[in-house]
């Protein structure tokens, strides 16, 4: 598959979705998005229309630790951190945004930290 179909697909499934997944100020929503290098959390309120916390690859938490030997490991540190940091701010349970990615590898290594460090979608 070419890259311009599938980002067309992505976009597609995203688009489907939309509607339905929104995050409110008791459970905001966990937006994931992926590059090639790099993944990227973020704990959103709708309401607002702010970003309560972040996390990535490129995060300053994560700059002095080995990311482990590829991206699973890196998204599954990711997945930790951004938990963590949710349950610093009380936010334990979100609304999972999978951003028209499949629920497959670096996305679900994600989700599966997150959920082993507590938090609850």
């Amino acid at each position: 598959m070419q890259r311009k179909e599938k980002v067309t697909a992505r976009l597609r499934r995203k688009k489907r979705m939309s509607p339905k997944v929104k995050g409110t100020s008791q459970r905001p929503r966990l937006n994931i998005f992926k590059s090639a290098r790099h993944i990227y959390a973020q704990v959103i309120d709708d309401g607002s229309g702010q970003t309560l916390v972040a996390a990535s690859t490129l995060s300053a938490e994560l700059k002095g630790q080995d990311l482990g030997k590829g991206k699973t490991e890196a998204a599954k540190k990711v997945g930790a951190l951004i938990a963590e940091k949710a349950m610093a701010h009380q936010i334990k349970k979100v609304v999972f945004d999978r951003n028209g990615f499949l629920y497959h590898g670096r996305i679900k290594a994600l989700a599966e930290a997150a959920r082993e460090k507590g938090l609850d979608f």
